[in-house]
């Protein structure tokens, strides 16, 4: 999760004079992780649903309402800057969204220079999946001129000098020798034409989502600034922008708009129009276990930087800013009441419920082979379900297939729910390297398939999952590991050939139960040393992972 560093000055200056203790408090009560701090600075982590305070103006907004400085909906005022970007029709099938902000009288330092940068890169992993979905980019507007123009240009068809750089390159010399141009190529270099930004001079802002001109590269003289969000996602390029210009605006920067002509529309960013939800008192009261009033509601929406309009003892119609990306449902701005109202000040008490505990059947199993692994000493390592596509398939060399995908990922790296234990099993060796070796890792846990035929149109699988890792790690280990393994479960096990990317060719086996005690498939062998080192490590490793039905 992303980690944000500020000084106790950067609050002063932003209006809120309060002691390191206090803050040190306070900051968890608000859904964040202190990570460390000193005398002067802090770090601190906060969880992906809320980019807004990625930036220390962002924190200090949802401060001031935690402690009353300034409660309700903060307004940030725009006017039109009459400048227009023009989209050509090439961008369809390339990166198609793109809006653009101006922002004015911004007092830049090397400090706030700094600040800007980690926002920005902190909202592409947030927001962005790593550029993929978003890509941010900020120019200094005063050495350009509208209006701008979103285009898709041939790999050598024009030269640039790209961000820290000195010598002009063609876009493709860009993907093939600059160290960004390397890191991103990936989300480009299947397409023909690359995006990019240009002023009407024909100067270029921007190659999203790679990297910047050097033209327009920010520096302490810099007052005002341009902001383009391009994207595969409209309303995620409108969401960062808007987190953006919200940040900007908390320091006393001016907001103005520009026409974003598309062949076939005009629309006009930003769009700061707050949204508007309803919410119950007896559902806040329910859920959050307290007994509050419309009217003690209505004072706790606002230290949580919303406004709300009471409609009757049991509703209230809350404004919602265009920042809080992370307002979804009735229950998100109830945990913001919980939130506001402090948890450490909602008594917890035991339910008014006889019950009788027992084991779920689904689980009886589990005790068995989590005794059977430590005995042949293996540690158990539990992972989340939720996976990504990079980690779950392109670094096992898998190709895609069906699988169940999050709608709205709050990160880059969980946007999946994972249909095999493997690749966890990987990461965390990967980031396990400075332990010592040998290393026997094992998981029992659950994974999801997609199943029309039922009613979820999904279906639960219990799998156990192990992997071995030292300078002699071979077949034969991992033969008798799993020959072990299924003797104590009871199982008598048949092999057969089998040929899988994730592993090396001729060193693979499958294999199945042919006893009547139960049907249980898997397969084991030795790591393909490619997806050894697609997970950053250096020595042999083994593994397997079996299948319960």
């Amino acid at each position: 999760m992303p980690v944000i560093t500020f000084e106790y000055q950067d609050l002063q200056e932003l209006g809120i004079d309060i002691s390191k203790e206090k803050l040190i408090d306070i900051l968890p009560m608000m859904g964040s992780d202190i990570e460390d701090f000193d005398d002067e600075t802090i770090k601190v982590e906060f969880f992906p649903n809320r980019p807004d305070q990625l930036s220390v103006e962002g924190v200090a907004r949802s401060l001031k309402g935690f402690l009353g400085i300034e409660t309700g909906m903060p307004y940030y005022p725009s006017e039109s800057s009459n400048m227009e970007v023009f989209v050509h029709e090439g961008l369809k099938e390339i990166r198609p969204y793109i809006s653009f902000a101006v922002i004015e009288n911004i007092k830049m330092d090397e400090k706030k220079l700094k600040q800007i940068m980690e926002f920005q890169e902190d909202l592409h992993w947030v927001i962005g999946r790593d550029r993929k979905k978003v890509a941010i980019g900020i120019h200094n507007l005063d050495v350009i001129n509208g209006p701008f123009y979103y285009k898709a240009i041939g790999k050598d068809e024009i030269t640039f000098i790209p961000l820290d750089s000195i010598s002009e390159m063609t876009p493709l010399e860009i993907l093939q020798e600059h160290d960004k141009g390397v890191k991103y190529a990936h989300l480009l270099e299947i397409h023909d034409k690359y995006p990019l930004i240009m002023d009407k001079d024909d100067n270029v802002l921007s190659m999203p989502p790679i990297i910047n001109g050097e033209l327009t590269k920010l520096t302490e003289e810099t007052q005002n600034l341009l902001v383009d969000v391009t994207g595969t996602d409209q309303k995620a390029v409108n969401q960062a922008l808007n987190i953006i210009c919200a940040s900007f605006g908390e320091i006393g920067g001016k907001i103005k708009t520009l026409k974003v002509v598309y062949p076939d529309k005009t629309v006009v960013t930003p769009d700061l129009t707050p949204k508007k939800k309803e919410v119950s008192v007896k559902n806040s009261n329910k859920i959050s276990g307290l007994d509050l009033k419309a009217e003690d509601i209505k004072k706790l929406i606002m230290k949580a930087r919303m406004d709300a309009d009471i409609i009757s003892d049991d509703k209230l119609e809350v404004t919602i800013p265009a920042y809080r990306v992370d307002i979804l449902h009735e229950v998100d701005i109830i945990e913001n009441i919980a939130v506001e109202y402090c948890f450490n000040k909602i008594e917890s008490y035991l339910p008014d419920i006889a019950s009788i505990a027992h084991t779920n059947k689904w689980y009886t199993s589990d005790k068995l082979l989590r005794e059977v692994m430590v005995g042949l000493g293996f540690q158990e390592i539990m992972s989340l379900m939720l996976t990504n596509e990079e980690n779950h398939y392109h670094n096992m060399l898998l190709d895609e297939d069906e699988r169940v995908e999050v709608s709205q990922p709050i990160s880059k790296d969980r946007t999946m729910i994972r249909k095999s234990l493997l690749n966890g099993l990987m990461e965390f060796l990967e980031d396990n390297t400075h332990e010592d070796l040998p290393q026997k890792i094992f998981e029992v846990g659950d994974v999801m398939y997609i199943d029309i035929a039922a009613e979820t149109h999904t279906k639960v699988v219990k799998k156990m999952a192990g992997a071995i890792i030292h300078s002699n790690a071979n077949f034969t280990e991992i033969k008798s590991t799993m020959a072990t393994v299924m003797g104590n479960l009871g199982y008598e096990m048949k092999l057969e050939v089998l040929e899988h990317p994730s592993f090396i060719k001729g060193r693979c086996a499958k294999f199945s139960d042919i006893s009547d005690n139960g049907k249980v498939e898997g397969f084991f062998g030795e790591i393909n040393p490619e997806v050894i080192t697609n997970f950053n490590l250096e020595y042999p490793t083994v593994a397997f992972e079996l299948e319960f039905s």
